[in-house]
């Protein structure tokens, strides 16, 4: 066996936190030899290899021999069966709606330099622990998509470039060392005094803006992760030179290392398998939409006149939609506490939807229905993330529409290989209030930069508070296909390392406007009714 081959099953199993002895190497050579697999190929074939044998339920740390020539033997069979004739894919058996409240959480090992699986029952109060791990969580998933990043991660093999990587430093190695430059990853706080620091597992440092003369892309706010260069002066503060926000990871190498992790509870794909959905989606169901709707105000004269103008629009044109979401809030204004005819007619506003939505026979029969609570909306809570809509206030929906799912916010949509993401909350506004050192003007690049936080909500919790045994389902990594942030916010789209985010704002406004989603594609587009 060729040394470079060699370490490349090392290096690739070494990912999965797998060791392999030589009787597994030779195996794993003359299965590449067999199908004279080219040097290019190698690498990706054997990560295949590695999340297929890590998803068996005896698979050992060790690489077991038998283990493993039973996984290849499965794909032989695959293969096989791959020739026949494809049966038709039912768009029905792949499409999930996932609550938030139904996610396993899964907590970043530093022992293990992987996920694991927490078994423990997740409460809503929480516990002090639950809160520090979350934040933990959150730096240690960043930093390690930053120490993967080719311009922190050395290359295993002797070149130049390793003279232009940049070093990552904790708080700790700044003490004594005044007048040297240093890069920190850390969250932006403000400490006691009300000074901005950079905080990391081992500490905090102040930072001075006063010599920065422009931030990179994004948004800086508190409680969000940044890498930061800067001198450490005598005053034990860091003289910020530069600014940015972390690297984002896309999702196709997040799912060549956890691809065998079941992050959503549903099932988890292979490379392989996304790839042979994507193909299927795009030839079979190329001309398949989900619309999604924010501010669905139904106390307001023109929604449900508009809804109806909607509804008849795909009826006539035989245009029936997969999925129709629908964010709130369902309410132009807040509902006082207490107030039993605000109440009432909160209710009534819902009765008269599901009505609406009974009259048309047909999208009832084949779309899918899920309502996401606003800010405003009655819910069992106002912490993210929020429990659905007072089953007692949506009973005739329920009742009269057959495939409704009253969803969570945020909450996930898995078909086949995609993860769509819908989150409603006026966040941009809260950014923008918290913004730290210079605040940059808001431009639409700006926007798309979100997703390198790896998470919905990148702000302390006196700002915005959160459950934090349920942190993990606010988490963005591995990034999802598409991200909807439904926002009173002016609309927007926009494509940032292969995920497709976008705003279809407020449906009640100047005009009744609301976005199409089309899987086989991986784009939105604005619809006028």
């Amino acid at each position: 066996m060729a040394d470079t081959r060699q370490r490349t099953i090392i290096k690739v199993f070494r990912k999965f936190s797998n060791s392999i002895g030589p009787d597994a190497l030779e195996l794993l050579d003359e299965i590449l030899d067999h199908h004279d697999i080219a040097d290019a190929d190698v690498e990706s074939s054997l990560e295949t290899l590695a999340k297929a044998y890590n998803k068996q339920d005896d698979a050992e740390m060790k690489v077991s021999v038998e283990v493993l020539r039973r996984v290849y033997e499965s794909f032989q069979d695959e293969s096989e069966r791959s020739n026949v004739e494809k049966e038709f894919i039912d768009p029905e058996n792949h499409l999930f709606v996932i609550n938030a409240f139904e996610m396993p959480r899964w907590t970043w090992s530093q022992e293990r330099g992987t996920f694991e699986r927490l078994g423990a029952p997740l409460t809503s109060s929480g516990s002090a622990e639950s809160r520090i791990a979350s934040i933990r969580d959150r730096l240690n998933i960043i930093k390690q998509c930053v120490l993967r990043n080719e311009h922190f991660a050395p290359s295993t093999l002797p070149s130049r470039d390793c003279e232009r990587l940049v070093t990552l430093r904790s708080t700790k190695q700044l003490l004594g060392r005044p007048g040297e430059r240093f890069l920190l990853l850390g969250m932006l706080a403000h400490n006691k005094e009300g000074k901005l620091c950079i905080e990391d597992a081992d500490g905090s440092v102040e930072l001075d803006f006063s010599k920065l003369d422009e931030p990179g892309d994004g948004f800086f706010t508190d409680g969000c992760f940044a890498l930061v260069e800067g001198e450490y002066t005598e005053e034990a503060t860091l003289e910020i030179i530069a600014i940015g926000q972390p690297p984002c990871e896309p999702r196709e190498i997040a799912k060549s290392i956890y691809g065998h992790i079941d992050f959503l509870g549903k099932g988890s794909t292979s490379l392989l398998e996304d790839s042979q959905f994507a193909t299927r989606i795009r030839e079979e169901l190329s001309e398949l939409h989900f619309f999604f709707l924010s501010d669905v105000w139904l106390d307001h004269p023109q929604t449900l006149p508009g809804l109806r103008k909607m509804f008849d629009n795909c009826t006539e044109n035989d245009f029936i939609p997969g999925v129709i979401v629908m964010c709130g809030n369902f309410t132009s204004k807040s509902i006082s506490h207490g107030n039993g005819r605000e109440v009432q007619r909160y209710q009534d506003n819902f009765d008269e939807l599901a009505d609406l939505i009974a009259s048309y026979p047909l999208i009832t029969r084949k779309t899918h229905f899920i309502f996401v609570p606003g800010p405003l909306d009655i819910t069992v809570n106002s912490t993210l993330p929020r429990r659905p809509l007072l089953a007692a206030l949506v009973a005739r929906l329920a009742a009269k529409v057959h495939k409704i799912h009253f969803a969570t916010n945020p909450c996930r949509i898995k078909f086949f290989n995609q993860e769509i993401v819908v989150f409603r909350e006026d966040l941009m506004a809260k950014m923008l209030r918290n913004v730290v050192g210079v605040k940059p003007d808001v431009r639409s690049e700006d926007l798309k930069r979100f997703v390198d936080q790896s998470h919905l909500t990148p702000l302390t919790i006196n700002i915005q508070p959160t459950l934090s045994d349920y942190d993990h389902s606010l988490r963005l990594y591995p990034l999802p296909t598409a991200l909807i942030l439904a926002d009173k916010y002016e609309r927007y789209k926009v494509t940032y390392t292969s995920c497709h985010v976008f705003n279809p704002g407020s449906f009640v406004g100047g005009s009744l406007v609301f976005s199409t989603y089309k899987p086989a594609e991986l784009n939105s587009e604005e619809w006028y009714v």
